[in-house]
């Protein structure tokens, strides 16, 4: 006999952690946020992330008809054991099983991965990758992260840190990565690394007029990719210069990743994603000077359908298989 049923999923952040409550057709029914205890400790963290699926669960009156909880989590991370190894940004978890703890509080199974591949995931099971067997998806931000999903699964590698796509190096002699490495494709086309090549513009070019200055308050430094996304659309040269530089940073990177993959769509999410939208068309114009592969403007490049709730579809999705056995017994 079918029965509802429902997965959590969560989202864990530096500062916030995210619950929502999902169903099988990965649709979100409710959801709460908090803050994230990332400084005090084990227990505190573990804390966080029970306070918001208390809250979600109680609060939809759906606590018994929890099957599994998914949780997206900062790696690195083991996600064949659950166990979040040394993530700088939680400082809380050290080998800490957070898939066990969780596990043993509400008696459920709990599946822990970073939050690409659980994105990944959840666009290929119900959002703009559904009816893809292979898919590489890429969050666009304040970072760049990526998930790959063949036939249905996530790539792990052989220890679950494959699928690092923000940091391919495609100009070996580029500005250093946060990772170390030279020319990421993160250190040239994320929000951050964005910003920063408009605050170079404007300061080495003096005598340069922009509406950036005007946004920002006449103080360079407050330049953002926000700001850059805003003069372009009001006709900005410089700002629309810094961002098809953007373009063809992308149409590079994208070009090594079709001829590495040939997956069967690009999800492309994340800040920097959406404001480069209207430049997919451009990106996928570019990839035969940067790829091999002849038929490569076949693969079509979309949107993300989850947005600002991916973690929590992320997570979510990463329980879905323990949730549709659930619903069959």
């Amino acid at each position: 006999m079918v029965r509802e049923g429902f997965v959590i999923g969560v989202d864990v952040g530096g500062t916030k952690v995210a619950a929502g409550l999902v169903d099988r057709e990965g649709a979100i029914r409710s959801q709460t946020r908090g803050s994230m205890i990332s400084n005090r400790g084990p227990v505190a963290g573990l804390e966080a992330v029970k306070a918001v699926i208390d809250q979600v669960s109680f609060s939809s009156n759906a606590h018994d008809s929890i099957r599994a909880i998914g949780i997206c989590c900062p790696g690195p991370l083991d996600p064949i054991t659950g166990v979040v190894i040394n993530p700088p940004n939680l400082p809380c978890w050290r080998n800490f099983h957070l898939a066990s703890e969780v596990s043993q509080i509400y008696g459920v199974p709990v599946k822990v991965d970073n939050d690409a591949n659980a994105a990944a995931l959840a666009e290929t099971l119900w959002g703009a990758g559904r009816g893809y067997h292979n898919v590489f998806y890429a969050t666009v931000g304040t970072g760049i992260g990526t998930g790959i999903v063949f036939d249905g699964r996530i790539y792990h590698g052989r220890t679950g840190a494959a699928a690092e796509g923000g940091h391919m190096t495609i100009d070996y002699r580029g500005p250093r990565c946060g990772c170390g490495k030279p020319g990421c494709i993160e250190a040239l086309a994320s929000g951050p690394a964005i910003a920063r090549r408009a605050r170079t513009a404007l300061s080495t070019q003096p005598g340069l007029h922009s509406s950036l200055l005007d946004l920002a308050g006449g103080n360079i430094e407050e330049v953002t990719s926000q700001m850059v996304g805003q003069a372009q659309a009001a006709g900005d040269p410089l700002a629309t210069s810094i961002l098809r530089e953007t373009v063809d940073f992308l149409s590079v990177w994208l070009g090594n990743i079709v001829d590495l993959l040939e997956p069967d769509v690009i999800i492309m999410g994340g800040g920097v994603a959406s404001m480069l939208r209207p430049f997919f068309v451009e990106i996928r114009n570019q990839l035969p000077n940067h790829c091999i592969n002849p038929r490569c403007q076949e693969i079509p490049m979309v949107h993300a359908f989850y947005g600002e709730d991916a973690g929590i579809a992320g997570g979510a999705a990463l329980s879905s298989e323990r949730l549709a056995a659930s619903l069959r017994m």
